[in-house]
């Protein structure tokens, strides 16, 4: 009798084909929802670009301030100007009065009002690549916003299934103030940061949440609402004793240390402690009013009155719009009994933005983070099919050249 021996594969072989249907898996679950969003966003932006082209306001303009010598320009002024500042020459805190100044502006800008995340990873970046702190600024941007997609994605699958995710990272693409996901400004890193955050806190991931929150602090003072977030959810979790108390306790304690960890060090170099909020105020005329500036704009601009600060019309339209659609919005997200986590985040993100003095034109950007507002629509948009999907979103990814960016960075001062 012969007997066959069958040879076994060994471990190193086994490896390659384990990793090639991990990487099938995951292009399978993560493809669609990413190319979905890289479509619309791409739609997006080319509208932006063409209008800019077209109208040609930004080649009057300084290249600080909206212009350049070509469309693309723009994308790495106004907020970019100072990034690219940081990025290559790096941080002096001071504070620094205008001779003579007695209005809003007292003081000279400085760049210790922005972050150093962003900066941070722009100029890494620029090491690693060898690209220009505008290349890798918008680098940095593009590949967060197609992580935050993905974050999005899998926060609105957690409530409707995939289609709802599909929707919902379509939502992304052409919320207005989307304009600044493929910019040189820190917008896509932070909600990219808050969105895996939240969706950490959701699954009970705590450690992996409180370094994400950290991380997150270094990046947009808002951030202060994650940190709260957090808090809520980890008390939470710590009264109903689903996951011990070491994990939640050690999130709590590191999620705000990356926010108070940057206002201390600017306020030590200023020799005020609260030498970021007071550069914030006479430098930029942003300060917490509890809302009397955005509750002036909701009732100037319905009658068409444009007397109040910093007015920019056309972009002031659209930030009531947004205001009017998240307060639209918001008893929906309620009725789909979302997790703490994502109440708390998005309606302290409210009350801090809408609570603020500042160039309301920037309300629609600076609401990017309350991203849980996406689900309502998006679990509604999931009884749509996908051929109507991609309709309907399509039209708004190509109105939203105007809406979402031409009216942030050329009608208004984003």
């Amino acid at each position: 009798m012969t007997v066959t021996l069958q040879r076994m594969p060994s471990p190193a072989a086994e490896r390659p084909s384990v990793l090639r249907r991990r990487v099938r898996a995951a292009a399978r679950r993560h493809g669609p929802p990413l190319a979905f969003y890289g479509a619309l966003k791409l739609v997006g932006f080319c509208s932006f670009l063409y209008l800019l082209d077209s109208a040609g306001d930004f080649r009057t303009k300084h290249p600080r301030f909206g212009g350049g010598a070509h469309a693309w320009d723009v994308l790495a002024t106004w907020d970019g100007w100072w990034y690219q500042q940081i990025a290559l020459h790096g941080y002096d805190p001071k504070l620094v009065h205008v001779p003579g100044a007695t209005g809003l502006i007292t003081l000279e800008g400085n760049s210790a009002a922005f972050f150093p995340l962003y900066p941070a990873l722009m100029r890494l970046t620029s090491a690693v690549t060898g690209l220009g702190s505008y290349g890798a600024g918008l680098l940095v941007s593009v590949v967060a916003s197609f992580v935050t997609a993905l974050g999005i994605y899998a926060v609105a699958e957690w409530f409707g299934g995939r289609r709802a995710g599909l929707a919902a990272a379509g939502l992304w693409a052409v919320w207005p103030g989307s304009g600044v996901e493929w910019a040189v400004y820190s917008d896509s890193l932070y909600v990219a940061l808050a969105v895996w955050a939240c969706y950490a806190v959701m699954t009970r991931r705590w450690l992996t949440a409180g370094v994400l929150t950290f991380t997150a602090g270094l990046n947009r003072p808002t951030a202060a609402a994650l940190v709260a977030a957090l808090a809520v959810a980890a008390l939470c979790a710590l009264r109903e004793g689903r996951d011990g108390v070491l994990r939640p306790l050690l999130a709590m304690a590191l999620a705000p240390l990356g926010l108070l960890g940057y206002l201390g060090w600017v306020g030590y170099r200023m020799g005020d402690w609260g030498g970021y909020f007071t550069l914030q105020s006479g430098a930029w005329a942003h300060s917490f009013d509890y809302g009397k500036q955005t509750f002036d704009v909701l009732t100037s601009v319905p009658v068409g009155h444009f007397t109040y600060l910093s007015a920019w019309p056309f972009a002031d339209i659209i930030g009531v719009g947004v205001v009017l659609l998240a307060f639209g919005l918001l008893p929906l997200l309620f009725r789909l009994r979302p997790p703490a986590v994502l109440v708390v985040h998005t309606v302290l993100t409210l009350a801090l933005v809408l609570g603020s003095q500042q160039i309301f034109a920037n309300v629609s950007r600076y609401l990017l983070p309350c991203f849980p507002l996406f689900l309502p629509l998006a679990v509604a948009m999931r009884r749509l099919s996908l051929r109507v999907q991609c309709t309907v979103l399509g039209i708004a990814a190509l109105a939203s050249g105007s809406y979402a960016g031409y009216a942030l960075f050329e009608l208004g001062v984003p």
